[in-house]
């Protein structure tokens, strides 16, 4: 059974979305994926959102471009945590669209929502760790090694750079 869901509003999502998955296989997580639209299917969606738990689902990660009502719509039908990843379209809006209709909730339904695209994609899979982290020891001991390589990869390239400026 898996403990994370990645919904997203259209198949032109998936290369985005391919990150968030990515990162959670990195923590061991083999993610339910699936395409769901709130204005499309919004009769799917609302199953989806109403049996997620019953289906061992812990977290929802729910990304959509223009409008993107699925995070609230799913928000709107479950207790489970849904994190929103808005998306860029091709209207020229840049994702702003996305990311205010992502972002304002309204009180009692929340949605945690993060940065537009590929950085919020891999940002939401990190967030869904962190929360299933607080349950799962050996899971919160590959999220501190996580963070622990992120550091040294930072420090490892600094040092490089003084290296060289101080040259």
């Amino acid at each position: 059974m898996t403990s994370v869901a990645i919904l997203m509003g259209s198949d032109s999502d998936m290369s985005t979305m391919t990150h968030c998955v990515e990162q959670l296989r990195e923590f061991g997580i083999d993610p339910v994926v699936r395409i769901i639209s709130a204005h499309r299917t919004p009769t799917v969606a609302d199953d989806f959102a109403k049996s997620a738990a019953d289906k061992g689902i812990h977290v929802i990660i729910a990304a959509a471009g223009m409008a993107a009502h699925l995070a609230g719509a799913l928000a709107s039908r479950t207790t489970i945590p849904i994190i929103g990843v808005p998306l860029p379209s091709g209207l020229g809006l840049g994702g702003m669209d996305a990311l205010l209709s992502t972002v304002q909730m309204p009180p009692g339904v929340p949605v945690a929502t993060m940065s537009l695209g590929k950085a919020g994609a891999k940002n939401a899979a990190i967030f869904a760790v962190q929360i299933l982290a607080l349950a799962d020891k050996a899971l919160a001991k590959k999220l501190r090694l996580f963070k622990a390589q992120q550091q040294e990869a930072v420090m490892k390239k600094d040092a490089s750079l003084q290296q060289i400026t101080s040259s």
